[in-house]
């Protein structure tokens, strides 16, 4: 007899198979070319782009929307597609390509809206980026080098190298890039009792260092017929290196100085491939993928006394082994006007971490501390069907239905836990509305299941800040009700602008919970909401007499709601960011090769709540740059950038209680108002 889980499983299958029953495969009737904004590159010559994600940064109105951490491979989420695909990996999808891609072999861009393309999840504005049939082979590389003023050591290695060629039936790209950052900030933390009095004074120095470089490659092979076939691999080491310094000077007399250190050195590893091929009245596409990431972790943080007092310290190791493996099968046809797919996709994830605490002894050693806690291996095995039907309802409305779900089996595998078995359903309704030239709207309603991260099942301690989170055997994804209304208007020579509006419910939301009377962990609220706005303009003024001149404004705000887990009162989600605007001003000056521009950012998050402390970090409060580019220096692009200029801060304050902060008096509020300084970038670009 057939378990429960099985008997779903094949539910879920057989309901996509008879969601889409094909009738008679037929050419859908194309979308009329004024449904679509169609840019050429005669339109971004100006900017002198090398690669296809120059060209696509500068369209009007247009923002690039990365794609979203799914469960699996999912509904798409990246709001690009090459000519007509969704690119489904998860080592940096189609924005990825757009960097490798020389700018010489794009046809053209097609903005248009997501509901007239078929593809799962899209809604809004979609980017169509068409590469010219038989590309020629090319290369393209940047140097990205940083130096900061003050306190971080410089970054020269950063940059990226591709070169594309085809070969016969193959079209393949090789690429070479050194990723990551290097930060830092410094200056005083004070630490006051909750009268106002000054208890200590600190003057700390942190610097972070994370260089991440990256070997990959892609080809694409069109096989016999009209089959084509992908396949993509990437090797990445990185290095991450913190050092947190900071001397105390207390009221007390007992002065001390404080070293907290951290190092990572790991790997991760990706194979992704797919196969397409015509069976019966549409095509059949396989997609495989294999993501390995090793990531050993050691912080140690050592307290020395002056007044000659055996030293402190605590130290904790982590080795941790992520694996994924995903099979998803699509199938898409068409029968007259409409379009239809169904999927099936398994996903297996895994995470093996042993964790190990240790304590500084007064000799000078690190002995072992049990924590059975930190060790643990969490795994999910998860299915997932669906079926999407598209169709244009009228020559400017479009539709587009997904219905489906997944079933999902969560366990500790080395705990005494029973498995969890879970079904949950998801899907959503997507209309695109073309009323009149130059303006479009889309909505969307949707049911989606959101992400988890297996480290939280286990504790992790946070040793900077004194705190540690308990492992929580009990974590659920979140599950969310979410709607959003989207409307563009184009003004012609003047620009575009863009206005969304979004409301979501989010069941078992994430957040840190209490865990008996004294622990607390990542866990699951009931219920939160959030609500807000996103706006998207570009400004022309060429019709006002400055020729080449734009400016590109992005404003989001966001109200959120979640009743405390402590208080039973009504509070922001933790963390959550509630305002970010962002204004790019950029004036290729006509008849030259010189451009500069300004570029100014502001955000502003809410409190971060935990079981004795409410804190919030910020840095800003407007973070601002300058930069001057020569489009054609012996036929490179380089451009010299000077940031921070407004002095942009790190900043924090936090007030941290006695015990639980429901009932018990604030011990401390620590504040920190700490320089970042100016940090100067160089960029040269140039194709081969």
């Amino acid at each position: 007899m057939l378990s429960s889980f099985t008997q779903r499983l094949a539910l879920l299958a057989s309901a996509a198979l008879m969601f889409g029953s094909p009738g008679f495969a037929q050419p859908a009737a194309p979308a009329p070319a004024s449904d679509k904004r169609v840019f050429t590159p005669a339109d971004f010559a100006r900017f002198a782009p090398k690669t296809a994600f120059d060209m696509i940064v500068q369209v009007p109105g247009f923002t690039l929307r990365g794609a979203d951490q799914e469960r699996g491979l999912g509904q798409a989420s990246e709001n690009v597609l090459i000519n007509g695909a969704r690119i489904a990996n998860k080592s940096g999808g189609a924005i990825a390509e757009l960097q490798k891609l020389s700018a010489a072999n794009v046809e053209r861009i097609e903005i248009g809206d997501a509901a007239q393309l078929g593809v799962a999840g899209l809604s809004g504005q979609v980017a169509n980026v068409v590469v010219k049939a038989g590309k020629k082979s090319s290369g393209q590389f940047e140097w990205r080098p940083e130096i900061r003023a003050h306190f971080a050591t410089p970054f020269l290695l950063r940059g990226s190298a591709s070169y594309s060629a085809t070969t016969g039936p193959a079209d393949y790209t090789l690429s070479i890039e050194n990723g990551g950052g290097h930060g830092a900030f410094g200056g005083p933390v004070t630490i006051d009792d909750p009268l106002g009095n000054r208890i200590e004074t600190r003057d700390q120095v942190l610097t972070s260092d994370f260089d991440q470089p990256k070997l990959s490659g892609r080809v694409k092979l069109d096989a016999p017929g009209s089959s084509v076939a992908n396949l993509t691999a990437s090797w990445s080491p990185y290095w991450y290196r913190l050092h947190d310094e900071d001397r105390r000077l207390r009221t007390d007399g007992d002065h001390r100085t404080r070293l907290t250190r951290q190092r990572q050195k790991g790997f991760v590893v990706d194979f992704n491939g797919d196969y397409e091929f015509a069976l019966g009245p549409g095509r059949l596409k396989a997609i495989g993928l294999r993501h390995l990431e090793h990531e050993p972790a050691v912080t140690t943080q050592v307290t020395r006394f002056d007044s000659g007092a055996p030293d402190s310290g605590v130290r904790f190791s982590r080795d941790a082994r992520i694996g994924e493996t995903i099979g998803r099968l699509e199938y898409g046809w068409k029968s007259g006007k409409n379009d239809w797919q169904a999927t099936l996709e398994r996903a297996d994830n895994r995470l093996e971490q042993v964790g190990r605490l240790f304590t500084l002894s007064p000799g000078g050693s690190f002995d072992e501390l049990p924590f059975p806690e930190g060790s643990g291996i969490v795994a999910e095995r998860r299915y997932e069907a669906s079926a999407t039907f598209s169709r244009p309802l009228s020559s400017k409305l479009d539709l587009q239905l997904v219905g489906g779900g997944e079933v999902s089996r969560l366990e500790r595998v080395d705990g005494d836990l029973p498995a969890r078995k879970f079904f949950r359903p998801k899907g959503s309704v997507t209309l695109g509305w073309r009323p009149a030239k130059g303006w479009d709207a889309s909505f969307k309603l949707r049911r989606r299941v959101g992400q988890i991260s297996f480290y939280d099942f286990l504790a992790q301690p946070n040793l900077s800040n004194d705190r540690e989170n308990a492992g929580n055997p009990d974590l659920v994804p979140p599950q969310s009700w979410e709607v959003e209304g989207e409307v563009g208007r184009e003004f012609g020579r003047w620009g575009k602008t863009r206005l969304k509006l979004y409301g979501r419910r989010i069941d078992d939301i994430i957040d840190i919970i209490p865990i008996g009377e004294e622990d607390e962990a990542i866990g699951n609220l009931p219920r939160a909401t959030r609500i807000g706005l996103q706006s998207t303009s570009t400004v022309l003024f060429d019709p006002v007499g400055w020729k080449g001149a734009k400016l590109d404004l992005t404003i989001g705000l966001e109200k959120s709601r979640v009743r405390d887990p402590l208080t039973g009162e009504p509070r922001e989600i933790s963390g959550n960011q509630g305002r970010s605007i962002e204004a790019a001003l950029r004036h290729d000056i006509p008849g030259s090769k010189i451009a500069w521009g300004l570029n100014a950012n502001h955000r502003h998050g809410a409190n971060s709540y935990f079981l004795s402390e409410i804190g919030r970090g910020t840095e800003g409060p407007v973070f601002a740059s300058v930069y001057v580019e020569h489009k054609d220096v012996f036929g490179l692009t380089v451009r010299a950038t000077a940031g921070n200029l407004l002095n942009a801060r790190h900043r924090f304050e936090r007030a941290v209680y006695a015990g639980r902060r429901e009932r018990d008096p604030v011990l401390f509020v620590q504040k920190g108002d700490q320089l970042i300084g100016p940090i100067f970038n160089l960029s040269v670009r140039g194709n081969f």
